[in-house]
């Protein structure tokens, strides 16, 4: 009983798992409008071979092949909206990976802005880490302080002396946070400048 429970568990576990591969459902596939599919993906940046075989394999289930020629006319559209200065920016903003996607023409301009977004991003997540591994700090020492109130003499000097190296971590945190956010300040303020000349170069080194 036991092992047909496991393997009846196993089989709907895969099942839950090659449902959540599907990137449309049979419905979708039924009714789909591959150009319209096509520029959505293109508009997301995702990498055309691996979206179109994955679209083709999610209709697999219902016997519908994708036209690939409408796809593809679709793809293109939605990639002249994705592959711009300020889409770069908000996909390094959002923390998003890049498929090398966009062509000659527009790649270095998307790539301006997704390295300066991707650098405030990165910023911005050093300092939120630093920020929780602080209050973690502070939380321990006043965890040490509670014990140490009611601690035997023979313990008094060890927990001290925990309390002290956890100070001196804030400290060290407090210091690079100071780095941090300097940096963060430069790159907002070259974000807001791209922000409003996207198509220049940055009038510092680019991140």
């Amino acid at each position: 009983m036991i092992r047909l429970f496991l393997a009846l568990a196993a089989t709907i576990g895969f099942g839950l798992f090659l449902a959540s591969c599907n990137t449309l459902s049979k419905e979708e596939c039924v009714a789909a409008d591959w150009r319209v599919i096509g520029e959505s993906d293109g508009a997301a940046g995702h990498e055309p071979q691996q979206r179109f075989a994955a679209h083709a394999k999610s209709c697999e289930r219902v016997k519908i092949v994708p036209d690939q020629t409408i796809w593809f006319q679709g793809y293109q559209a939605g990639l002249v909206r994705y592959c711009t200065p300020l889409s770069g920016l908000a996909r390094g903003q959002a923390g998003s990976g890049y498929a090398n996607v966009c062509p000659p023409e527009t790649a270095p301009g998307f790539l301006r802005g997704f390295g300066l977004g991707s650098k405030q991003h990165e910023l911005q997540t050093r300092l939120s880490s630093m920020q929780n591994d602080y209050s973690f700090k502070e939380t321990s020492i006043d965890e040490l302080s509670d014990k140490l109130r009611d601690a035997k003499d023979g313990d008094r000097s060890e927990l001290r002396r925990r309390i002290e190296d956890l100070e001196d971590d804030l400290h060290d945190i407090r210091r690079d946070q100071r780095d941090v956010q300097d940096d963060l300040d430069r790159v907002n303020e070259d974000v807001e400048w791209f922000q409003r000349n996207p198509s220049a170069e940055l009038p510092a080194p680019g991140y």
